[in-house]
């Protein structure tokens, strides 16, 4: 997997009761044809990234299939949960 280009759009909490600075990602990602990912539409992830007194975090991610928007039933493994949150950490706020 290999992520090509981001959008964020930062939450705002309304009632106060959150802490911390919270984005929506939009995260466009390449995988090879042989990746139980792939799609010929193409794929992005689309998570929920909070960095506040604890850290930083993804807290929800999910797999859109591109002009379908799709949303794919899979779980992302961990090392590609990893990348997300080290790009995050250095893309985003």
């Amino acid at each position: 997997m290999n992520i090509t280009n981001h959008s964020a759009e930062e939450l705002k909490d309304p009632t106060g009761i959150l802490s911390g600075e919270r984005y929506e990602v939009i995260l466009d990602i390449e995988v090879p044809e042989d990746d139980e990912l792939f799609s010929e539409q193409g794929i992005y992830i689309k998570a929920i990234f909070v960095r506040d007194e604890d850290g930083a975090r993804v807290v929800q991610s999910t797999i859109v299939e591109r002009n379908s928007e799709k949303y794919l039933d899979f779980e992302l493994e961990e090392d590609e949960e990893s990348l997300i949150l080290s790009y995050c950490e250095e893309n985003i706020g």
